[in-house]
C-alpha cells in the first residue's frame, strides 16, 4: 500500500531495480522523453507497451518521468491536457494500439483545438509479422495508426529503428512546444521496443533542438497596427489564447493602459486580463454580449490577440451594420494548423492589419513603437472606466438559507470565501463565472475543454491539480454532473496519487443543453416544448454522485440543496484541499444558463 504523503516520488517506487543501462529500443523513447524535461506520463496498460512500460520503471525507475495510472485512456489524454492549461508545458501519455488510441481520440480532439502540447506516445505490432502472438497482436496492429488521429495532431511518427527514434523523439518535442502548440502522437513497434540495441547510438545534446523563439510579425505590420491603434478614437483589445507568463499578462495590461482601449475576453480561454480592471468590458462569457458588445459595437479599431472565431464574433456583432466601418487587426498563427478535414478553423475573418504572428509576441513588438510614439505618457487616466460600475449582488450568506441554489451561484460563492488566497478554476459550468468573480492572475482560471467533446472535466481538472500541487494555489472544477457521469473514474488518479482538487458538481440532473435545443426545434415546429426533457433527465433514479467519488477514493459531501449550506459546504471542501486530498461536492441547482445557448443561424442567430 502506498504511505500517505504529499511526494509523488515516493508513490510506486520502483525496488530491487537492476541493469539500469540503456540496452534496449523501448529505453530510447524512455530515455528522449527524460531529456525533453518531461516529468509525468498518464497512461492506462496494454500489453503493446510493455518493453516502453518496463522502461519507464527500471530503467528510469519511475521518475522524470513518473507514470500516473489512469482507468481510462480518455482520462489519460485529458490529464496531459490539463496539465499543459496550467503550465504551456507538454506532459507525455500512452495509449495501448489501436484500440486504446480509438477510446483517446475524443480527448485528443479536445487537446487540438485547445492547442495543448502533448507528446502522445502509442504502440503497435510487432510490425514484424513472424513475431505476432496468435490473434491478439493481430487485431491490435495496424499499418497506419496515425491515419487515425492524423487530422488532429500536429505531427505523428512511427520509426524503424532505435536511432531513428532518438530523431523522432527530439522532433516530436520540438514541434509540440513550437508555437502554436499542439499534441504530438508518436507510435512504437513494439517488436522495436523489444528488441536489444546492436549499434553504437547517439543522442546528441538536446539544447540544439529546442524550438525558436515564437514567432513575430514583420515591421511594416507592427508599424501599420500602432498608427491604427494610437490613431483610433475608441480602440479595443480582443483578448484571445495567450500564455500563463505574468510578463505576458502585464504587457496586455500596460497595451491596454497606453492607448486607452477597451479589452473584452471570453470562457473558451484562460484568463488573459485582470477581469476587474476598469478597462475590462463587462464579465467574461461564451460570446460578446452586454457591454462587452456595446464597447466592440463603439470601437472603430479592433485588435483581436487570436481571439476563437473572430470573423463569427464580428458577424454576429455586425447584424445591424454597426461595425461596417471599424477596422481590424488581427494577429494569430492560426492558419498554420489549419487543414482540410475539420472546421475548427472557423469563419474567415476580415483584416486591415493581419500579423502572422504569436500575439504575446506581437504585443512585445507593439510596446515600444507605441510608447515611443506617445513619449512614454499613457492616454489612460488611471480611472475612467470603460463600461458602467457592474451592478451591485446580493452576497449568498445574506440570502434565504431554504432559497434554491442557481447555477451562477457556485462561482459567486467561491468569490466570497476566496479572500486573499489563490484559486485556479480549471472549469466553470453553466452558470460561468458569475457576476463577481474575477481573474486577476494567468492561472486563476484555465479556460474551457477546447472542442466541446463531453468527459474531459474531470481529466483536464485533476491534470491542471498535479501541475499545480506545489504552487499555493487551490485547483477548482465546477463540472456539470453530464460531463462529471461521462469521466467520473479520473477522480480515481487524483485519490492514489493523492493530487489535491475540488470537484464540485454544478447538478440539474439533466442533460439541460440539449433541453434549450429540443425546445428551440419544437417552437419551430409549433410543438410541445413540455416534451423537452424526454431522454434528457438523469433521474428516476437519481444518481447518489457522493458515493460515487467515494468508491474512487474520494470523499465529499452532498448533496447540497440549500443557499444556507453552499458556503459551508464550499469552506470545508477548500479546507480539504489544502490540506493535501481531494474533495468532492455535490451541489442540487436550479436549470439554467449564465448566457443561454446560441441557436443555430449563423450571423442571424438568435
Amino acid at each position: 500500500m502506498n504511505e500517505v504523503t504529499n511526494d509523488l516520488s515516493n508513490i510506486e517506487k520502483p525496488v530491487n531495480v537492476g541493469n539500469p543501462r540503456l540496452g534496449w529500443g523501448s529505453d530510447v523513447a524512455a530515455e528522449m522523453l527524460r531529456q525533453s524535461g518531461i516529468k509525468y506520463v498518464s497512461i492506462n496498460p496494454g500489453a503493446s507497451y510493455r518493453g516502453f512500460h518496463d522502461s519507464i520503471v527500471n530503467y528510469l525507475g519511475n521518475s522524470d518521468p513518473k507514470m500516473l495510472l489512469c482507468l481510462h485512456e480518455d482520462h489519460a489524454v485529458h490529464i496531459a491536457q490539463g496539465y499543459a492549461k496550467a503550465t504551456d508545458e507538454p506532459m507525455g501519455c500512452v495509449l495501448h494500439s489501436n484500440v486504446g488510441l480509438m477510446h483517446g481520440l475524443m480527448a485528443t480532439f479536445n487537446a487540438w483545438c485547445y492547442r495543448a502540447p502533448i507528446i502522445m506516445m502509442g504502440a503497435t505490432g510487432p510490425v514484424d509479422s513472424p513475431l505476432r502472438r496468435p490473434w491478439i497482436d493481430w487485431i491490435h496492429t495496424a499499418k497506419d495508426q496515425g491515419a487515425l488521429l492524423r487530422n488532429y495532431v500536429k505531427w505523428d511518427d512511427e520509426p524503424r529503428s532505435a536511432q531513428a527514434l532518438v530523431e523522432t523523439m527530439l522532433r516530436a518535442n520540438q514541434i509540440a512546444r513550437s508555437e502554436p502548440t499542439g499534441p504530438v502522437y508518436v507510435c512504437l513497434d513494439a517488436g522495436l521496443q523489444e528488441s536489444e540495441i546492436e549499434e553504437p547510438l547517439n543522442i546528441p545534446d538536446i539544447n540544439r533542438f529546442l524550438p525558436s523563439d515564437p514567432p513575430r510579425a514583420s515591421e511594416k505590420a507592427v508599424a501599420a497596427a500602432a498608427d491604427l491603434l494610437l490613431g483610433a478614437k475608441n480602440p479595443i483589445i480582443f483578448a484571445g489564447r495567450g500564455s500563463r507568463r505574468m510578463d505576458a499578462w502585464n504587457n496586455r495590461v500596460k497595451l491596454a493602459e497606453l492607448l486607452n482601449a477597451a479589452v473584452i475576453t471570453d470562457l473558451h480561454n484562460a484568463s488573459v486580463f485582470p477581469t476587474d480592471h476598469p478597462l475590462h468590458c463587462g464579465r467574461p462569457t461564451g460570446r460578446i454580449v452586454g457591454a462587452a458588445a456595446k464597447a466592440a459595437e463603439e470601437a472603430d479599431v479592433v485588435l483581436s490577440l487570436n481571439w476563437l472565431d473572430l470573423g463569427g464574433s464580428l458577424n454576429l456583432l455586425n447584424r445591424d451594420g454597426k461595425m461596417n466601418g471599424t477596422k481590424v487587426i488581427g494577429a494569430t498563427l492560426e492558419q498554420y494548423l489549419h487543414n482540410g478535414w475539420g472546421m475548427e478553423l472557423f469563419e474567415l475573418p476580415p483584416c486591415d492589419v493581419k500579423a502572422d504572428a504569436d500575439p504575446d509576441a506581437f504585443v512585445e513588438q507593439l510596446l515600444p513603437v507605441i510608447e515611443k510614439k506617445l513619449k512614454g505618457k499613457a492616454k489612460w487616466d488611471g480611472k475612467t472606466r470603460k463600461s458602467p460600475e457592474p451592478k451591485a449582488v446580493e452576497p449568498i450568506s445574506k440570502r434565504d438559507p431554504e432559497g434554491l441554489i442557481q447555477p451562477a451561484d457556485i462561482v459567486t460563492a467561491l468569490g466570497e470565501v476566496r479572500g486573499d488566497q489563490q484559486f485556479t478554476l480549471n472549469r466553470v459550468s453553466s452558470g460561468g463565472a458569475g457576476p463577481v468573480y474575477h481573474f486577476r492572475h494567468p492561472q486563476d482560471y484555465l479556460g474551457h475543454d477546447g472542442g466541446g467533446g463531453l468527459a474531459s472535466g474531470p481529466g483536464t481538472s485533476v491534470g491542471a491539480a498535479l501541475a499545480l500541487k506545489d504552487s499555493g494555489r487551490t485547483t477548482i472544477a465546477v463540472l456539470g454532473d453530464g460531463d462529471f457521469m461521462q469521466g467520473n473514474t479520473a477522480l480515481w488518479t487524483a485519490a492514489h496519487y493523492r493530487i489535491p482538487l475540488l470537484t464540485i458538481i454544478s447538478n440539474n440532473r439533466s442533460n439541460f443543453n440539449d433541453e434549450m435545443h429540443q425546445e428551440t426545434v419544437a417552437k419551430d415546429r409549433d410543438r410541445p416544448v413540455e416534451n423537452r426533457w424526454i431522454g434528457m433527465r438523469i433521474s428516476e433514479p437519481d444518481l447518489d454522485l457522493v458515493d460515487l467519488a467515494k468508491s474512487l477514493g474520494v470523499n465529499g459531501r452532498g448533496p447540497v440543496t440549500k443557499m444556507g449550506d453552499l458556503i459551508p459546504a464550499l469552506e470545508e471542501g477548500i479546507r480539504k484541499v489544502q490540506a493535501g486530498e481531494p474533495w468532492f461536492i455535490n451541489i442540487h441547482v436550479d436549470t439554467g444558463y449564465a448566457q443561454p445557448p446560441l441557436m443555430r443561424g449563423g450571423s442571424s442567430g438568435s
